[in-house]
């Protein structure tokens, strides 16, 4: 890591940050500190968006208030978190978080006060107390636990991107710079802190972070960070399938999906994440290559753009449909009825997934249903078309039909006539909407058994 680099103020009559712009109950948060006699700043994605102009989603706060002192503080205070121990200022419409400043050192520094959550030989002196490190890392290099207190310039440089790391102190309204971000800013780059090797070798998912801050702001990856990219994105699974679907849903749900997509595959990052999916689309079918999950994303950018929701079991119905309707073939043309071989591709996809990215089992079963709404919307209005309306999972399956009627318009809509049918039906009764619900089945389609209601035996008649 380059501890030489010169630091920067950058004086508020040369930046365009003002504390109007920011979250009241952040300013809030800044100016109690200070009062209190502490340093604090804001810092991270905030600073960044203020000074690119955009309207930052976060305002973060870094401070050498340690937890235990946050806490005693702030009366709305929640301590989160084992491997960065982190405070939440809960207020009524958002929740600000702050950190306490960082070191990289690895020697253990403790809060008094603070119960360590894992044991480790008692210091001298301190017989029957036992502390556990508050600097972690697995045998090659991963940080597990960093509790290490620092300086503000040692917090800066421990942060992932230079961009990332710059600092608003509230005490002159100074923009402060330990990192080279500003000029990163200006050239449209995103680059680690220090050596890109070590830094994602800490942490992998900092290279979906990278490729995240890329697509979201314009910028280009800066050289020697996409190359440790392509040489480490193989250990991305060393990082839990649970925060990798997260990651993914952030990923795609911001507004530049598309150009996520095209740059994950471009880094080698989305073949360790979806092997099965991957190897699916460097095939071509009937001669023709996979363009369909580019036109989804596409698709799914727009609708973002134009201020709609998108929910994730969209998402993902949009992104592996053509993949999942050709599983949903293969069952059929081996003998499975249609509903079936819906649950049976599901089924599939879920065991494809579940080493690297963990969907929820409850966002599949939405998917599954998506899927299976298609075939029934064949039928205008058929039998129980009012049923089909108040199904949870209406919206979204017509929205999915929309996107491939858009793919291949023909004469008749029926994604039109099902939203003009829709729109004629009163609101069905609460019984009625619980009975077309999705199941709370699993995967594989098996439902729950019905009871069967016991019948009560007649009592023996009194004997005479």
């Amino acid at each position: 890591m380059n501890t030489n680099m010169k630091k920067i103020i950058v004086p508020r009559a040369e930046h365009g940050i003002s504390r109007s712009l920011m979250s009241p109950n952040g300013v809030k948060v800044l100016y109690k500190l200070k009062e209190q006699g502490f340093t604090a700043y804001l810092v991270g994605g905030g600073v960044r968006d203020l000074l690119l102009g955009r309207e930052p989603k976060d305002f973060d706060v870094v401070t050498d208030a340690t937890p235990n002192q946050l806490k005693k503080l702030f009366r709305n205070c929640r301590l989160i978190g084992r491997r960065f121990r982190l405070a939440h200022l809960h207020y009524q419409d958002e929740i600000i978080e702050v950190a306490t400043f960082r070191s990289a050192a690895d020697a253990p520094v403790e809060e008094p006060g603070e119960p360590a959550p894992e044991p480790e030989i008692p210091e001298s002196g301190r017989e029957g107390r036992r502390h556990g490190p508050r600097m972690l890392k697995s045998d090659d290099g991963m940080v597990l636990r960093d509790n290490v207190f620092g300086t503000p310039e040692e917090d800066a440089l421990r942060r992932d991107f230079t961009v990332n790391a710059l600092f608003y102190n509230i005490a002159d309204f100074t923009i402060i710079d330990h990192a080279g971000g500003i000029e990163d800013l200006r050239n449209g780059l995103i680059r680690t802190i220090g050596d890109p090797l070590v830094r994602f070798t800490e942490d992998p998912v900092r290279m979906i972070r990278a490729v995240r801050f890329a697509s979201m702001l314009g910028f280009n990856i800066e050289e020697r960070t996409e190359a440790a990219i392509v040489e480490l994105s193989g250990s991305i699974n060393k990082a839990t399938p649970p925060r990798l679907y997260e990651e993914v849903l952030k990923l795609l749900l911001m507004g530049a999906g598309e150009r996520t997509y095209q740059m994950m595959r471009h880094c080698g990052l989305f073949e360790p994440l979806f092997p099965h999916f991957d190897a699916w689309l460097s095939r071509e079918s009937e001669g023709f290559p996979h363009a369909r999950v580019g036109k989804a994303l596409e698709w799914v950018d727009e609708r973002l753009g134009g201020g709609e929701q998108v929910s994730a079991p969209l998402l993902i119905a949009l992104m592996f449909g053509e993949y999942l309707e050709e599983k949903v073939a293969g069952f059929r043309a081996a003998g499975a009825p249609p509903q079936q071989a819906t649950e049976m591709a599901i089924a599939a996809f879920a065991g494809e997934l579940a080493p690297t990215v963990a969907v929820p089992n409850r966002v599949l079963l939405a998917v599954r249903e998506i899927l299976s709404c298609q075939q029934r919307f064949q039928k205008t209005p058929g039998r129980n078309g009012r049923a089909v309306v108040g199904r949870a999972i209406f919206a979204d399956a017509l929205a999915y039909l929309g996107f491939i009627e858009k793919l291949s318009p023909g004469k008749r809509s029926l994604a039109e006539w099902w939203r003009r049918f829709a729109a004629e039906q009163p609101a069905p009764p609460a019984e009625e909407a619980q009975e077309t619900a999705p199941e709370a089945a699993s995967v594989e389609g098996k439902g729950k058994k019905k009871r069967r209601r016991r019948r009560r035996k007649k009592p023996a008649p009194a004997a005479v």
